[in-house]
């Protein structure tokens, strides 16, 4: 039977990370191959693990990224050692035979609209950026995930002709303390939540 985390690991993962603006150091191959051999294993609606993601890393690519993200996050992105591009595929049911084996689930997918496709893809791909979020921070990097870029300028960019749109940027990095504001409240479980 699985045990709670320590308080060392909480705080790691939750209490007191934070998102932050500015990082430095630098994020090997090795370990972004690390920190996606730990998110994939996070759930997602059927298997369909639909995020695909692309590591900007150099100077090329982040050139390519800089002109899609608004004016307040264009500083802070293009300084991260990493940014991830966390998109998803819309043909992500065509992976069900592997992915879901022990029934045929690509049929539950392959006939809806496009619409409805891109709703299943998004929220599980979303679902997949907080896995990243999580693994990263297990790694002993920090995190500033954000969403304000133009998607269509950066599937323009990373993702033509293929089937996979943008949804979420995650800088990646060891975050500058100075970069962070004092931490925003959360709500108290009595104003989120409710035992039925």
């Amino acid at each position: 039977m699985s045990q709670p985390l320590n308080d060392a690991a909480l705080d790691q993962l939750f209490r007191t990370a934070r998102t932050y603006n500015a990082f430095s150091g630098d994020i090997s191959d090795a370990t972004l191959q690390q920190l996606y051999d730990l998110l994939k294993f996070g759930p997602t609606e059927a298997n369909t693990t639909p995020a695909r993601i692309v590591f900007v890393k150099s100077d090329a690519a982040k050139a390519k990224l800089g002109p899609a993200l608004s004016e307040g996050n264009y500083k802070k992105t293009m300084a991260a050692p990493v940014v991830a591009i966390i998109g998803y595929d819309m043909r992500f049911f065509d992976k069900l035979p592997v992915l879901f084996p022990h029934t045929d689930a690509k049929p539950w997918f392959e006939h809806r609209d496009e619409a409805n496709l891109a709703w299943v893809a998004m929220r599980s791909s979303a679902l997949q950026t907080a896995y990243l979020i999580l693994a990263a921070r297990s790694l002993g990097l920090d995190c500033g995930p954000m969403t304000g870029f133009d998607n269509a300028k950066v599937d323009a960019a990373f993702f033509t002709g293929t089937t996979i749109r943008s949804n979420i940027l995650v800088n990646l990095g060891h975050g500058d303390p100075a970069s962070i504001f004092p931490r925003s409240p959360r709500l108290g479980f009595d104003e989120a939540c409710q035992i039925a």
